[in-house]
């Protein structure tokens, strides 16, 4: 039978509902464990005393927090350190098991899918990888690969693992776990992927946008680690953002915020592939720039990266360097009214356009600098990511631990 129609329920409650209730105690336990595995993501190993101390909490409540997730393999107290001068009981230093429960990360975007199983300390334990064709292979075919490609990770014992965190390259319903577009992969828009893997899996699965998914990876691995404000922004073939807000993704109603892409900065702009005109991604994208390419006589314009344009502005090819210019400017719009309407002091940016170098930043960071009204907390500050990072598929794990906790008593 068609998997997509057998598919169990989803198993991730609705946002939309929890937001409309009063916390409740379960939801408060829920956000000090968050907190406190965030503590310990930023600062590294430490005591019970020192836990309290850092969150002004008693050491009892720290005690109450952390022995669940002592119980449940995901932390451990480490051997005796030596006391203090004062002398008392020596501390112990907790910090996340290596032998804890691994979690399945995954990643969908157009032609590709990555999966990867991960500690909760963030290593990555085993890798796979599958292609497809999101406009010619069946939604089926795509299915089956993208399934088969996850079981490649998954352990023996598949009851030992934490759940499933997906990062998706496309509007996504997170309250459903469902992929509700996907403008370079039509044959994937409208796919209960959450379900599906679900039920395949008989696991947990919490399903996000992927630069969403980049945020949290972001704020619990990367360089938004002890930053409680800041942007994470993907930009190549399609542009997409994470925003955190005093240490929480923003996620909107049923996950539907993050499409900055599709924001207008060109009401007379060019037909976007959503189908609007003057989005963002009209003037900042790789189709963009290989449009711009062909207008200016540039060798294989059809293939035109940010890579191979910063290629031939070191040549010194006529035009290259006015384009690439033109490109930081064009990428500098749209980070410029993120700035003005949520004011992060700091934009992770990844993808393609970050083999632009320091050259490319920089000219970004000054465009927005420039552009931006006022400074009041300080000028904004534009990063490229590693270009090899896992970011994702940490963000991905880091879904999981975060969305598992409400599961923990």
């Amino acid at each position: 039978m068609d998997p997509i129609e057998t598919a169990p329920a989803y198993r991730t409650p609705s946002r939309a509902e929890s937001a409309r209730r009063l916390i409740s105690q379960s939801d408060t336990g829920r956000l000090n464990r968050t907190r406190l595995l965030q503590i310990l993501y930023d600062l590294g190993p430490r005591s019970r005393a020192d836990l309290a101390r850092i969150a002004g909490v008693a050491k009892t409540t720290i005690g109450s927090i952390v022995q669940p997730m002592i119980d449940e393999g995901i932390l451990l107290e480490g051997e005796p350190q030596r006391g203090s001068a004062q002398g008392g009981k020596p501390p112990r230093p907790i910090w996340f098991s290596p032998a804890g429960r691994p979690i399945i990360a995954v990643h969908v975007l157009p032609k590709d899918v990555y999966a990867a199983l991960v500690s909760p300390t963030g290593t990555i334990l085993a890798r796979a990888s599958g292609k497809y064709s999101g406009t010619r292979n069946s939604r089926e075919t795509i299915v089956e690969r993208i399934v088969s490609c996850v079981e490649e990770v998954v352990p023996p014992d598949s009851t030992d693992v934490l759940g499933v965190g997906v990062a998706v390259g496309g509007i996504v319903n997170t309250d459903e776990g469902t992929i509700v577009e996907m403008n370079l992969a039509p044959r994937l828009s409208g796919l209960a992927l959450g379900p599906i893997l679900s039920g395949r899996l008989g696991l947990p699965v919490h399903l996000d946008l992927h630069p969403r998914v980049q945020a949290i990876g972001d704020r619990w691995f990367g360089s938004g680690r002890r930053k409680s404000s800041f942007a994470s922004l993907y930009c190549a073939e399609a542009i997409g953002v994470g925003v955190v807000i005093d240490g929480d993704v923003h996620r909107g109603r049923a996950g539907g915020g993050g499409e900055v892409g599709h924001t207008i900065v060109d009401l007379g702009g060019a037909v976007c592939q959503c189908g609007r005109r003057g989005c963002w991604e009209t003037i900042a994208s790789h189709r963009w720039l290989r449009g711009q390419a062909a207008a200016l006589g540039l060798a294989r314009p059809e293939s035109m990266t940010v890579k191979a344009l910063t290629r031939l502005v070191a040549d010194g090819v006529p035009g290259a360097r006015e384009l690439l210019e033109t490109f930081a400017q064009n990428v500098a719009v749209g980070i410029i009214n993120l700035q003005q309407t949520l004011a992060p002091d700091l934009f992770i940016v990844h993808g393609e356009i970050v083999n632009g170098g320091e050259q490319l930043r920089s000219l970004i960071e000054h465009h927005v600098v420039q552009g931006v009204a006022h400074h009041p907390g300080g000028e904004p500050v534009i990063e490229f990511a590693n270009t090899q990072d896992d970011i994702v598929l940490l963000g991905a794990a880091g879904l999981v631990l975060s969305e598992s906790l409400e599961l923990l008593t």
